[in-house]
This record gives structure tokens, C-alpha cells and sequence, in this order.
């Protein structure tokens, strides 16, 4: 019997990941003339930007400035989410998982803040009834410490949960922690190898909360 649904954010409730993706390529386009490749920047989707600065500094140099291009890359990326939307179905899925009396959660690399700040803007954060992030854990993904803490504060099996991911960082911290997901990519994650899923389908909006969980018993 699924009891809670653990969410994502970044690039599954809201699409930030491919306002980062651009906003990145802008600033190192601009200021290098160099070309990222989605490739590269794909790694770090669902984790953290360790990966891509250790890609840039071997690309581009060590005297790059990796605070200074954080900071360019985030005054970008913060105009092209100010008025984004949350990702087709989410709020329908969110509405029918608390009309079910299933527990919602949120597992996010991100910190609290910006989980917080964002769920807000949306209209959403009152639907959750937990959130996890890397505030909470000492490793974010793809290590599995935060599925790990939210199901240990859900006090749940992982067979009573299901995760909704969009990178591969996500899915393989799930499997590691041996909960059920179901992948949704965004156009920056479309193309990775996801492989060990549940379900995979385009968006919310192709099949409903209730469907996937009868899919799960």
C-alpha cells in the first residue's frame, strides 16, 4: 500500500533546470566564447554544480572564478523563473494525493530556502507535509541520504512510497534506497540513459496519481 509520494523540484515541479542550462551557457558564451555542452551540464542535474566546475576548469582553466560565474549565471537564471510556472499536472497530482490522505513529501538537493521560497511563489508549499533537503543530510544525490532521512522521518517502508524524479541523479539515489519511481524528464534530462524506473512518461498530465499507484500494487 502506497503511503507517500516524495517529490522532487528542481526540474520536476518546476523547471529550473533548463533556465539554469541556458543561463550558464549565456554567461560562459559571453565570457569565455565557450560552448556547454548539455552533455556536461547534464551531469549535475538533480545533485549539485561540483562536476561541471571540475568539467570548466579543465576546459577553460583554473583561473576561472567559479563564484563570480555563479553569481552571473544566477541573476539570469532568476529572471527566467520569476514568472515560470510549476510543470503541467503537478498541482492536479499534489490535489489528488491530499484528497487520498497519502503523506507528500519533497526530497531536494537544493537548500530549504530556496525549496521554500519557490513552492511558495507557486501557490503549492501548503500541500507538503514534509520537506527533505540537503540542509538535513550530509550527501545529496546521487547518494541516497535524502530518500534514506524521508523515509525515516515518514516512518515508512520503502515499497509504501514512490518517487517522482526527472534526472538521473534522482533515479539512482531512489534505487539505492529501493523506492519505486516514476521518471518525468524535462528537455534537459529527455535524453539520459534512465534504466531501472517504474514508469516513465512526459508529464503529469499523461497519466493520473491514481492510475500510477494502481500501476504500483
Amino acid at each position: 500500500m502506497i503511503k507517500a509520494v516524495i517529490f522532487d523540484f528542481d526540474g520536476l515541479i518546476l523547471d529550473t533546470e533548463t533556465a539554469w542550462y541556458h543561463s550558464f551557457k549565456e554567461v560562459l558564451q559571453s565570457q569565455f566564447q565557450f560552448d556547454l555542452p548539455l552533455e556536461e551540464f547534464v551531469k549535475c542535474v538533480g545533485s549539485n554544480d561540483t562536476l561541471l566546475f571540475s568539467y570548466l576548469k579543465e576546459v577553460i582553466g583554473e583561473e576561472l572564478d567559479a563564484d563570480q560565474i555563479r553569481k552571473s549565471a544566477g541573476i539570469l537564471h532568476e529572471k527566467l523563473v520569476q514568472e515560470a510556472e510549476a510543470r503541467e499536472g503537478v498541482a492536479e497530482y499534489l490535489r489528488d494525493a491530499k484528497n487520498a490522505g497519502i503523506t507528500i513529501a519533497l526530497a531536494t538537493s537544493s537548500t530549504r530556502e530556496w525549496a521554500t521560497t519557490h513552492l511558495t511563489n507557486l501557490h503549492l508549499l501548503s500541500y507538503f507535509d514534509h520537506l527533505i533537503t540537503r540542509d538535513d543530510v550530509k550527501h545529496v544525490k546521487p547518494a541516497p541520504d535524502l530518500f534514506l532521512k524521508t523515509l525515516e522521518v515518514l516512518e515508512i517502508e520503502p515499497n509504501e512510497a514512490v518517487v517522482f524524479e526527472d534526472s538521473l541523479n534522482g533515479l539512482l539515489a531512489a534505487i539505492e534506497a529501493k523506492i519505486p519511481t516514476v521518471i518525468i524528464p524535462n528537455p534537459v534530462t529527455k535524453s539520459l540513459p534512465f534504466e531501472q524506473y517504474h514508469l516513465k512518461i512526459n508529464s503529469m498530465a499523461d497519466m493520473s496519481l491514481h492510475e500510477i499507484i494502481e500501476s504500483l500494487s
